[in-house]
């Protein structure tokens, strides 16, 4: 999993700076909405809008914004009825991309990733084309400055964690879907606060580009990302050793 981690580093600091702009609290009160909505809005007993409310803390959003997105959700308030839509499709070199959105206007949805995949060197593909290469996972990251892979690996798996592993400056924990709550509560009791708790797409294996491809197949993400209909990309894309974001290749 050691290429997820590095992707999830990388999201990670990209996710600070989208949550300056605004773009994650929208993206994140959309998935409440729409999880409220199917589930209800009782938090214990719906776990995906726990989930979402998971990811809410995560970025530190106003409990305020959170009770909101939830009314608007289940009725009490109004709200914009939401559409899931999954794309699956290639990004420069051939990596894999599923691309998860939620939106009031498909065709729009539609014709901004046909359009930005075409311009940056991918595209779209059919249904299933790429998604039998990954499974749902439960990823929970947290900070390597703050605790030690050794001291999250025993509690980790002792609440029926599959894998732990480092990379950088974080430690990933990798659950099954149904394990997902119970191993976050159970490390968040044993004194391990996460830097994020989600359920996400992961690779079964990876695909290793060159400098200049892994940069490209890397601002596509951002700029498909950068939609507020879009909610997640995942990828098979690993990040090669010594990968910096920030530098032009």
């Amino acid at each position: 999993m050691s290429g997820h981690s590095k992707w999830s580093s990388i999201k990670h600091k990209k996710g600070a700076a989208d949550a300056k702009r605004g773009k994650i609290f929208t993206k994140i009160i959309k998935e409440i909405s729409v999880a409220a909505r199917l589930g209800g809005g009782d938090i214990d007993a719906n776990p995906r809008l726990r989930t979402a409310i998971l990811k809410a803390k995560s970025v530190n959003m106003p409990k305020d914004n959170m009770e909101r997105a939830i009314k608007k959700g289940t009725g009490d308030l109004e709200g914009v009825d939401y559409i899931e839509l999954i794309y699956e499709g290639y990004g420069p070199g051939g990596v894999a991309l599923i691309i998860e959105t939620l939106t009031d206007n498909k065709n729009r949805t539609a014709a901004d990733v046909r359009s930005t995949l075409t311009k940056n060197g991918g595209n779209l593909g059919e249904s299933g084309s790429v998604s039998y290469l990954f499974q749902r996972k439960g990823v929970i990251i947290f900070d390597g400055d703050k605790y030690s892979e050794e001291e999250i690996f025993e509690s980790a798996l002792d609440a029926g964690a599959d894998d732990v592993s480092t990379e950088d400056d974080s430690i990933e924990v990798i659950t099954s879907p149904e394990d997902f709550h119970s191993v976050v509560d159970a490390l968040e009791a044993a004194g391990f606060g996460n830097r994020s708790a989600e359920l996400a797409l992961v690779p079964d294996s990876t695909v290793t580009l060159s400098m200049e491809k892994t940069a490209k197949a890397i601002r596509l993400i951002e700029k498909i990302e950068d939609y507020d209909d879009v909610q997640s990309v995942s990828t098979n894309l690993e990040i090669p050793d010594g990968f910096d974001p920030d530098t032009e290749y």
